[in-house]
């Protein structure tokens, strides 16, 4: 059983920075893609940012120059370093993994999602 587990949320003031972090256990299948979602109280989850195995990244315009993602994919671990944080960053972040669970087949693996919130 694929297990993501999220750590790093927390409260802090707008301007400051968080590190999240993301751990796939379970797993000895490939990993393709590994992105990062927000979902803000009473909104739809978005696309913050990913990362794709040759180290292509791509960012949601709220957040470009601010956002950085990282991972290693085959450790399975998947990072996001927020600077520059403002009060509409709150929200619950989530990590999904895409892994290859046979050969030609591909599943997503949501984490259990973690809170951050910037006070102003």
């Amino acid at each position: 059983q694929v297990q993501l587990v999220e750590s790093g949320g927390g409260l802090v003031q707008a301007g400051g920075s968080l590190r999240l972090s993301c751990a796939a256990s379970g797993s000895t299948g490939r990993v393709n893609y590994m992105t990062w979602y927000r979902q803000p109280l009473g909104k739809q989850r978005d696309i913050v940012a990913a990362l794709a195995p040759y180290g292509t990244t791509n960012y949601a315009d709220s957040v470009k120059g601010r956002f950085t993602i990282s991972g290693d994919f085959a450790e399975k671990t998947l990072y996001l370093q927020m600077n520059s944080l403002k009060p509409e960053d709150t929200a619950v972040y989530y990590c999904k993994l895409e892994i290859y669970t046979s050969p030609h087949r591909r599943d997503d693996y949501w984490g259990q999602g973690i809170q951050v919130t910037v006070s102003s």
